[in-house]
């Protein structure tokens, strides 16, 4: 692997998987550990260059995720999310972007992982049922559950 790919992976994905490592860990140090994890793997990888983008991005947030599954199995913890840490997510439009990610940061595992591979990262359910190997309607459920306890909790104001 050239020093020219790996340096452009991590400046076209290297925000994407700090953000999903945060948004399932909700914790700044163990998102950098997966963070680091991830690209370390990349960098191990000897075919990768050979990848196009989509199964490169594809390939590192799937290695992400089972590091922020590997964490989760170690610590079994879970820490407050400090809403300075959020990095900065396109909520253009919405007058309580802020609330709805702080809100979102209370769901469950799964649910705020879909929340945020759908709203924050803009995948469509199809890839999101490939890149957490489930089915598209499980995501969909899962999404909808998400958007239904968000409503509940910022007292359904509709924005979502």
């Amino acid at each position: 692997m050239t020093e020219d790919f790996f340096a452009r992976a991590v400046e076209l994905y290297g925000d994407t998987i700090y953000r999903v490592a945060l948004c399932r860990l909700q914790n700044i140090a163990d998102a950098e550990d997966v963070f680091q994890d991830s690209f370390l793997r990349l960098y191990q990888q000897k075919r990768a260059s050979a990848w196009d983008d989509e199964h490169l991005k594809a390939w590192l947030l799937r290695v992400a995720i089972n590091c922020c599954n590997d964490i989760g199995r170690e610590r079994r913890r879970q820490s407050a999310l400090i809403p300075e840490s959020i990095p900065e997510l396109d909520c253009s439009g919405m007058e309580t972007g802020l609330e709805i990610w702080e809100a979102a940061g209370h769901l469950p595992d799964k649910q705020r992982l879909i929340f945020h591979l759908y709203y924050g990262e803009n995948y469509r359910t199809r890839e999101i049922s490939k890149i957490l190997r489930m089915s598209e309607t499980a995501v969909r459920v899962n999404l909808n559950r998400a958007r239904s306890t968000l409503r509940k909790e910022l007292s359904g104001s509709g924005e979502i």
